[in-house]
C-alpha cells in the first residue's frame, strides 16, 4: 500500500499534536493552574479529611461513583472495538460510501483497511487507560479501607498527614489514566476524519487541541475549582519562605 503524501503529512500531524499535548500538558501544569493540579490538591483534602473522620461511608460511595463511571466507559471501549473490526471485514463497502459522499479524497480498501487498524489501535490504548485506572481506583478503596480511625490512638497526626498525602497521590495516578483514556476518545473523533480527507484530519486535530487545551487551563469550571482554595486561573504563585525563617 503506498500512502499518499498528504496522508503522511496529516498522520504525522496527529502524532505530533497527541504526544506533544500529553508531554506539554503534564510540564504546564507544574508552573501554570490546570484541572490536574487543581484536582490533585483537592484529593489531598479529601484523604486528609477522611483520615480525620468517624466514619467513611460516605467517602466510599463517591468512590464507588468515580469507579462505576470508569467502568462504563472501559466496557463501551470493548463494544467500540467490535464495531470497528466489523467494519474491517467489510472495507470494499466502505469505499464505496466514501465514494459517494462529495469533497471525500481518493481511497482504496487497502487504506480503508488501514485506517480502520489505527482506529483500532486507538481505542485498544484507551481499553488499557481505563482498567488501569479501574484498577487503581480500586487501590485507593483498600486505602479507604485501612484509613486512620478517628478515635485511634496509634497514629499521629503526622502520620494522619503521610497517609493522607500517598493515598491522594494513588487517587491522583487513577485520575491521570482516566484522563489519559478520555482523551484518546476525543482524538478518536478527529483520526475518524482521516477517512473523509487529510486536511478534515488535520483541522479535526487542531480544533481537539484547542477544546483539549481551553478545558485543561482557561475553563468555567477550573475557575469554579480554584476559587475553592482561594486562587485564580494563571501562573503558580510559589509562596515565599519569611524572613528569618531557616533555609
Amino acid at each position: 500500500m503506498n500512502m499518499a503524501l498528504n496522508d503522511l503529512i496529516a498522520l504525522t500531524f496527529y502524532l505530533v499534536i497527541w504526544i506533544g499535548y500529553t508531554q506539554f500538558a503534564r510540564l504546564r501544569a507544574r508552573t501554570t493552574h490546570s484541572l490536574s493540579n487543581v484536582l490533585r490538591q483537592l484529593r489531598v483534602d479529601w484523604m486528609t479529611t477522611l483520615s480525620r473522620k468517624e466514619h467513611q461511608i460516605a467517602d466510599a460511595a463517591l468512590l464507588g461513583n468515580v469507579e462505576r463511571t470508569v467502568t462504563f466507559f472501559a466496557s463501551s471501549t470493548v463494544l467500540v472495538l467490535a464495531g470497528v473490526l466489523t467494519v474491517l471485514s467489510a472495507a470494499d463497502k466502505v469505499v464505496l460510501v466514501l465514494h459517494s459522499l462529495p469533497f471525500t479524497a481518493d481511497t482504496s480498501p487497502e487504506k480503508v483497511q488501514f485506517k480502520l487498524a489505527g482506529l483500532a489501535l486507538i481505542f485498544v490504548f484507551a481499553f488499557f487507560k481505563f482498567t488501569w485506572a479501574i484498577r487503581q481506583f480500586g487501590f485507593v478503596s483498600v486505602l479507604v479501607g485501612v484509613a486512620p480511625q478517628y478515635r485511634s490512638t496509634e497514629f499521629t497526626d503526622e502520620q494522619r498527614d503521610v497517609f493522607a498525602r500517598q493515598a491522594a497521590k494513588v487517587f491522583d495516578q487513577a485520575g491521570h489514566e482516566y484522563n489519559n483514556g478520555l482523551r484518546a476518545y476525543y482524538f478518536a473523533l478527529a483520526f475518524m476524519c482521516w477517512f473523509l480527507h487529510p486536511m478534515a484530519f488535520m483541522v479535526a486535530t487542531a480544533v481537539v487541541l484547542g477544546v483539549l487545551y481551553r478545558r485543561e487551563f482557561r475553563s468555567t469550571v477550573l475557575r469554579a475549582l480554584l476559587a475553592t482554595k482561594g486562587l485564580e486561573p494563571g501562573p503558580i504563585k510559589l509562596v515565599k519562605k519569611e524572613e528569618g525563617a531557616s533555609e
